[in-house]
């Protein structure tokens, strides 16, 4: 979710632009761990990454070793950098987080809904996202979460929340459960956010955000009972 938004989206793989080498292969690797190009447990290899981004090494350790304090890569001595892997009890305590994270970031966008420049920002990716779900494209629709999320942190105005809410590991739940059905229900709720906050709701805006990942969590561990033994 950033932004790595709680729901995975706006943020660190968003529509950022790096301002050095380093910022480059770090949002390269997060924007493809969002795009599932990358999984859990996936070794990320130096002498790869340089080749790939055009850069040195030290670089590269630079960007692995901040993906590392962002809790999205590990490194080893041994192995080298991998991107983390989470237990059950991770994924949980993730989207235990994300679900506050985000009912706080729809309840302070809904009490800064009278900008309407940044209203029309949310009605417009509101707009590309049911577009994108119609035309069933799915890089339109990860761009329309990307601006979805940014309006909504627009209208928060919260330096708190620009701070906290791209380090929730929502990047790593998606790429590590691959949910049936996600779009559809992602299309749903972020009806459901987007309409209590244009209309200033505060608590139905907050409680939407939170139904929202409680929704994820539920998709996350059927999917967990479908696979148990």
């Amino acid at each position: 979710m950033g932004f790595t938004n709680a729901d995975g989206s706006a943020g660190a793989g968003s529509d950022h632009h790096p301002a050095t080498a380093s910022e480059h292969v770090f949002f390269g690797v997060v924007s493809a761990l969002e795009a599932q190009e990358l999984v859990p447990g996936q070794r990320l290899v130096e002498t790869e990454l340089a080749k790939q981004y055009q850069v040195g090494r030290n670089t590269v350790r630079e960007a692995l070793h901040r993906l590392a304090a962002e809790g999205l890569v590990e490194l080893s001595r041994n192995r080298g950098a991998a991107i983390r892997r989470l237990t059950l009890r991770e994924t949980v305590d993730v989207l235990d987080v994300a679900e506050r994270m985000t009912g706080l970031l729809a309840r302070t966008a809904a009490r800064g809904n009278g900008d309407l420049e940044l209203r029309r920002l949310l009605e417009t990716a509101m707009e590309a996202l049911a577009q994108a779900a119609n035309d069933d494209d799915t890089d339109a629709f990860a761009r329309g979460r990307r601006h979805f999320y940014r309006a909504l942190m627009q209208l928060s105005g919260s330096a708190e929340l620009r701070r906290l809410f791209p380090a929730i590991q929502m990047p790593i739940v998606y790429a590590q459960h691959r949910l049936a059905g996600l779009q559809k229900l992602r299309l749903r709720d972020y009806r459901a956010i987007a309409n209590a906050v244009l209309e200033g709701d505060e608590k139905g805006a907050d409680e939407a955000g939170m139904a929202h990942v409680r929704n994820v969590r539920e998709l996350v561990l059927q999917k967990l009972m479908t696979q148990a033994p």
